[in-house]
């Protein structure tokens, strides 16, 4: 495995892979503090590419004022051992000066797909995360990206700015990574207390009650799910909701006559931002609702 700070570096390694034909080549963008999600991520770029290469960023464009760039959690020594274990061959760690070397006055906007969930929440993220993106994909080049589907809104971001802007490159969305328990795995679980973490697991409840009463013909619209999902989530003394949506997806609508089982023709996404203490933790749940409907 090689490490390389600069771009000019990463080019360099990667021309070296390219002539030596080893291609295709898949990208795994991340901020590090790796987990066994980012594990996964890894292991599916290397069943789907020649040369996997993975990014290690901090992006300082994705963080609003008031949230945790200077704290976010940081180990490049545990984060290297990881990639090196699954397989990663270049790994790409760039200081903040040298992806932003003068005052960026670019940005990528992907309209109305940021204008709900956590881009309603977070005004700018994802502004911050597609032009990072799209300097990544510059760099690399890469023939797939891949990215978890725990921030679906992300990936559905992603993937319409890369049809709008015709690069190429395909985005790969695997699946969500949970602990035992059910809670989805996310660098920012460290900041959790213990009874923060037991509490948290009430997101990964909520949306499985939810999913098992749309499945048993108990809930069939909108808003009886996201009532049941309110419910569940707020029997949580520690828990602050920020929002519990119920959209179309990928396109992040609102369903048509707010019938689930009826009124959507593609994927629906049950998707929760909620807070315990200091942490903003998001879960989904993403399924279609032709298929939920034969269950019923």
């Amino acid at each position: 495995m090689r490490v390389v700070r600069t771009v000019e570096q990463l080019r360099e390694a990667l021309d070296y892979m390219r002539m030596g034909g080893h291609t295709p080549i898949g990208f795994v963008p991340t901020m590090g503090y790796l987990h066994e999600g980012h594990a996964s991520l890894i292991r599916k770029a290397g069943e789907m590419s020649r040369t996997v290469v993975m990014s290690i960023f901090v992006n300082p464009l994705q963080f609003g004022p008031s949230e945790d760039f200077s704290s976010y959690p940081r180990d490049e020594r545990r984060d290297l051992e990881l990639a090196e274990r699954e397989g990663a061959d270049i790994v790409f760690i760039p200081a903040v000066e040298e992806m932003y070397p003068q005052p960026i006055r670019t940005r990528i906007t992907v309209d109305s797909l940021t204008a709900q969930l956590c881009g309603a929440s977070r005004p700018g993220h994802f502004d911050g995360v597609t032009t990072v993106v799209s300097k990544l994909f510059n760099m690399v080049q890469p023939d797939y990206a891949f990215f978890g589907l725990k921030d679906a809104q992300q990936v559905a971001v992603l993937r319409r700015m890369v049809s709008d802007l015709n690069m190429n490159v395909e985005i790969i969305a695997c699946p969500i990574v949970r602990e035992a328990d059910g809670l989805a795995l996310s660098s920012r679980n460290v900041y959790l207390g213990s009874e923060e973490r037991t509490q948290a697991l009430v997101l990964s409840r909520a949306l499985r009650e939810a999913r098992k009463a749309i499945e048993a013909g108990a809930v069939q619209t909108v808003d009886q799910a996201r009532g049941l999902l309110i419910s569940v989530i707020s029997s949580s003394p520690l828990a602050v909701i920020d929002y519990v949506e119920i959209l179309s997806f990928p396109g992040l609508g609102a369903l048509d006559g707010g019938s689930l089982l009826s009124g959507a023709e593609g994927e629906v996404i049950m998707a929760l931002a909620v807070k315990f203490g200091r942490t903003r933790l998001i879960d989904n749940n993403v399924f279609i609702p032709k298929e939920v409907h034969a269950l019923v």
